[in-house]
């Protein structure tokens, strides 16, 4: 029986253009009458998901900045961000790398410190809640600190999932879309954020699905009984993970969604 449902948004639930699709407040609304808990689980801050699902947020649980931040009904249920210490010298070690630009996620606003195109416009478009700064360095301490969002200027996968991990060994470093990685404290996942929603709802892994469509979703998609990856995935991910629903853009989350609830 299904009990929770959690979906990755970019490059799962969203379309190519970043739109929902027109069918998700009246389902969340058919899945909040059966009984259902659904989940937008994503790198994404919280502000940026509030705006996303406003009508409906009341009936949500949210998994934010990769699982280091749970929010139910405005009251934080858990957090792991960056121990305070680590942060400076993780964006030291990121600003020694060519192309790429960090971000601090902080559980209020992200951060930025670069303007360059198209970084400042990326961060701008993804974080409703984005400040500017002439250095990161002012910000550690005012606030926690969730993730590291860096934008890698050449392919993230070639690039910074290579080089960065080996100099951040006390931290997760995380591919996170085909420009994006993320560093996190070490534990801070969205599979670590469903195993605590798990037992905090009394939730058992057979009751549980998930969608996602990079890295950042492993752990996620491992702690639900079933898992499901677009079309559109990242390659190693769909190897992984085997089973599919048509792509992003082909509303494939929405149609699983109504095929296992009988919709």
């Amino acid at each position: 029986m299904v009990k929770f449902i959690a979906t990755d948004l970019d490059g799962t639930l969203l379309d190519s253009k970043k739109n929902l699709p027109r069918e998700i407040f009246p389902l969340i609304e058919k899945m909040y009458g059966q009984g259902v808990l659904f989940c937008p689980a994503s790198g994404r801050q919280y502000a940026s998901l509030l705006e996303f699902f406003a009508p409906v947020a009341d009936k949500l649980v949210f998994i934010c900045e990769n699982g280091a931040l749970v929010k139910y009904r405005g009251e934080t249920l858990f957090s792991d961000p960056i121990p305070r210490k680590s942060i400076k010298r993780a964006l030291d070690e990121i600003r020694a790398i060519p192309h790429l630009f960090p971000m601090l996620c902080g559980v209020r606003s992200a951060y930025i410190e670069n303007r360059e195109e198209p970084f400042r416009t990326y961060a701008h478009a993804s974080y409703t809640a984005c400040e500017e700064t002439d250095n990161l360095d002012l910000i550690i301490g005012k606030e926690d600190i969730c993730k590291i969002a860096i934008f890698d200027g050449l392919p993230a996968a070639e690039h910074c999932i290579k080089l960065l991990p080996p100099r951040l060994p006390n931290l997760r470093t995380t591919l996170s879309g085909a420009d994006w990685c993320d560093v996190s404290a070490p534990e801070a996942d969205k599979g670590e954020a469903v195993r605590f929603l798990r037992k905090r709802f009394g939730l058992e892994r057979e009751d549980c699905v998930a969608f996602g469509d990079h890295m950042n979703d492993y752990g996620m998609l491992l702690e639900c009984g079933r898992a499901f990856v677009p079309e559109n995935a990242y390659a190693p991910l769909k190897e992984q993970i085997g089973q599919t629903v048509p792509s992003n853009d082909d509303g494939g989350v929405i149609s699983k969604i109504k095929e296992l609830l009988r919709l």
